[in-house]
């Protein structure tokens, strides 16, 4: 029997309860048997932005989700050189024989178009979009008309409210305010040890 494999790719800086709610919602809702979290070199998306280091992120994230056995953490974007580009760490995973669920967040839908080869991340991976607190639902009927056959590798995955992101998350450390009950405990820990965003 195929693997069932969902995949949340992300810069991760810091991950946060939004992250581990989304992963364990698509878990559970779509059956997967593992949620591998793959933390990217350089979001292509993000260039020009600063962000931690490879090596803090990773830390964090292999901290944020070690109490959760559906959870698991994977260096292959990491270790590959940059940018991270979705349709190229697909193709990597894709050759292992699991069907894959790439997560990704509603409101990105309509700017799946201008990702680098939209049909083919399509072809290698049902897409597992998780709503945002505060964002429409997306429109699968306009994302239908730029890339036909799309809506029928979408599944939707409804998550509680847990409006959080990173840059917030950031700017609360850099303010001197408390990233408690944000983030897993481990992870507040390790950026306040390490310094990260001040």
């Amino acid at each position: 029997m195929t693997r069932r494999l969902g995949l949340l790719g992300g810069t991760f800086d810091p991950p946060h309860y939004g992250h581990l709610l989304a992963a364990q919602e698509a878990a559970s809702q779509l059956e997967l048997e593992c949620v591998l979290f793959l933390p990217a070199q350089q979001n292509p998306l993000k260039q020009g932005e600063t962000i931690s280091t490879a090596e803090d992120r990773w830390e964090m994230v292999t901290r944020a989700i070690a109490d959760n056995r559906l959870f698991e953490a994977s260096r292959l974007d990491m270790d590959r050189p940059p940018p991270s580009y979705t349709v190229d760490l697909l193709r990597a995973l894709h050759e292992r024989g699991s069907e894959l669920f790439f997560l990704i967040g509603a409101d990105i839908l309509p700017e799946l178009r201008k990702w680098r080869s939209p049909r083919e991340i399509l072809r290698l991976a049902r897409l597992a979009a998780v709503n945002r607190p505060g964002s429409p639902p997306p429109d699968l009927e306009a994302l239908k008309l730029g890339l036909p056959g799309a809506r029928e590798r979408i599944d939707l995955v409804h998550i509680p409210g847990v409006a959080i992101s990173g840059r917030e998350m950031r700017e609360r450390v850099r303010a001197g305010r408390s990233l408690r009950y944000l983030t897993p405990p481990a992870v507040e820990r390790y950026i306040a040890a390490r310094g990260l965003y001040r």
